[in-house]
Parts: structure tokens; C-alpha cells; sequence
């Protein structure tokens, strides 16, 4: 008898023959597990089926930034040049998260977000997404969770305003309870994040943490960045798909480019956080 993970059974060319099927909470990638009869054609040992799916699922983990640009530069989301922010800094890049506009690509993003929230090891029992942008992508990354990585968890969010009549209150979805991990593009200048928080302390839960697209690893008016400030006011750990740091390596390993990645490090050494 072999445990085998269907991806495995799929490259054995094996039937569907299970005997059992079962969820095995204390697998890495909490997958369904399924136990059958080997079949004697795969001449390879069990251990070598093991290596292969674990490889395979680590090589996925760990590619979860480089998907993650190029999906940004393939939907125009990612772009260089110079760019007046609203704190009126120059910068040689732009990002724009609100250009995942369509089911393919939200779906392609929210598998990066359950990747880097995986990976991270960060516990958390829901999440919680702030309106607006954080909507799509705290029910997106649910659905991205459960299909890559056996969580099925609950999602939550928030109304700008509160509703009268109906269910009523301001927050739309599961009750928010226990440990609620936010779900949200960037961090700017943190107001939604604070009130965030607020929304799930005033409702008996706890904040696990913050996960973002892209930490642009950027001081605000003091030395720190935004997503660094609530980190350190609230005490809550903030985990990125991807970081400033992550996109210069990224650049510097694709040749031929015509991308000014000089600039980009000298914008990060001028404004940037020390890690």
C-alpha cells in the first residue's frame, strides 16, 4: 500500500481505484489523501513518487514572485518610466493591483497569495478582506487556498457604510472570529489597514496578520515604511507576495530587458526601509 498524492497517480496512469479517501490534516499541503493498491507497472519505489511531488510543490512555493511579475508585466500592471506619486516622489516604476481585472488573471494572483500565505507558515483561522480592492482578493484567495492547498477557510468584508435593513451591520460574510488574516492590495499610507483592525478587535477576533501584493519597501515621513508602522503598532506580522528587493533580483536575472534597473536601485537606496 502507497499513499500517492492525484497528481501522482496521474503520472502513474493509474484508474480511479481507490479504496479510501480521507483528509490528511498533518500533510504539508493539507491535500486529500488516497490510498491505493500499487499497480505493477510503476517500477519506480515509493520514495522516488514522494521526492517528485514534494519537489514539485516546492519549486511551485518558491516561484510564486516570479509568477507574480509576470503576471503583473503581462496585464500592463507593472510598469517603468518616471512616475509623480502622491507623496510627490519620482519613481522609475508604477504598480497598479487594481488591473487584475478579469477571472484569469484574478485567479492567477489570488495563487500567488495562497503560495506566499503557505509558505510564510503564518496561522490563521479566516480571512478578511477591506473594502473595496480587498474584496475580490480576500474571496479569491479562499477559492486559490482550497484548490491548491486543501484550506478551506471562511472570508469576511466590510461595508463602507452600514446597512439599516437586512442582515445590517458593516461586516458582510462569516462572523469574524478567532485568528482573521487581511487580505489587501498595497499598504499606503495604512488608514485602511487601521480600520481593519479596529473592525475585527470591536468584533471579538484577532488579527493574525497582513498579507499584500507588493511591499514597496519604501519610508514613509520617518524611517519606516506603512506596512512597518502597523506591524510595529499593532504587533502583527505582514506577509508579501513579492517585495522591491524580489523585483530587482527578478529583473536582473531576464537580460535584454530595456529596463533601467540602476534607477530602481538607487530609487530603493534613497527611500528605501532598512530591512
Amino acid at each position: 500500500i502507497l499513499f500517492v498524492h492525484p497528481f501522482v497517480e496521474a503520472l502513474a496512469g493509474r484508474g480511479a481505484d481507490a479504496v479510501d479517501v480521507q483528509r490528511d490534516d498533518s500533510h504539508p499541503c493539507n491535500a486529500p489523501r488516497v490510498w491505493i493498491g500499487m499497480p505493477a507497472r510503476i517500477t519506480k519505489p515509493p520514495y522516488f513518487w514522494h521526492t517528485l511531488f514534494v519537489r514539485g510543490m516546492d519549486s511551485a512555493m518558491q516561484d510564486h514572485k516570479s509568477r507574480f511579475f509576470e503576471l503583473a508585466l503581462r496585464k500592463g500592471n507593472l510598469r517603468f518610466g518616471s512616475f509623480t506619486l502622491k507623496s510627490g516622489r519620482v519613481s522609475p516604476y508604477f504598480f497598479n493591483a487594481g488591473g487584475f481585472d478579469d477571472g484569469a488573471s484574478l485567479s492567477e494572483l489570488a495563487d500567488c497569495y495562497a503560495d506566499a500565505i503557505v509558505e510564510s507558515g503564518i496561522s490563521f483561522d479566516m480571512l478578511f478582506g477591506p473594502a473595496y480592492k480587498g474584496i475580490p482578493l480576500a474571496a479569491a484567495t479562499a477559492i486559490a487556498l482550497n484548490a491548491r492547498h486543501g484550506r478551506n477557510v471562511p472570508y469576511a468584508f466590510n461595508r463602507k457604510e452600514a446597512k439599516d435593513h437586512g442582515e445590517g451591520g458593516t461586516v458582510v460574510g462569516a462572523p469574524l472570529a478567532g485568528k482573521v488574516l487581511v487580505i489587501d492590495d498595497v499598504i499606503s499610507a495604512g488608514t485602511s489597514m487601521r480600520e481593519s483592525i479596529d473592525i475585527i478587535i470591536a468584533n471579538g477576533a484577532d488579527t493574525a496578520g497582513i498579507t499584500i501584493a507588493l511591499d514597496r519597501q519604501e519610508r514613509g515621513t520617518g524611517r519606516l515604511s506603512a506596512a512597518q508602522e502597523v506591524q510595529s503598532e499593532y504587533g502583527v506580522p505582514c506577509v508579501a507576495i513579492a517585495g522591491l528587493d524580489d523585483l530587482i533580483h527578478y529583473l536582473e536575472s531576464k537580460k535584454g530587458n530595456n529596463i533601467d534597473i540602476n534607477a530602481i536601485q538607487e530609487y530603493r537606496e534613497r527611500y528605501g526601509t532598512q530591512e
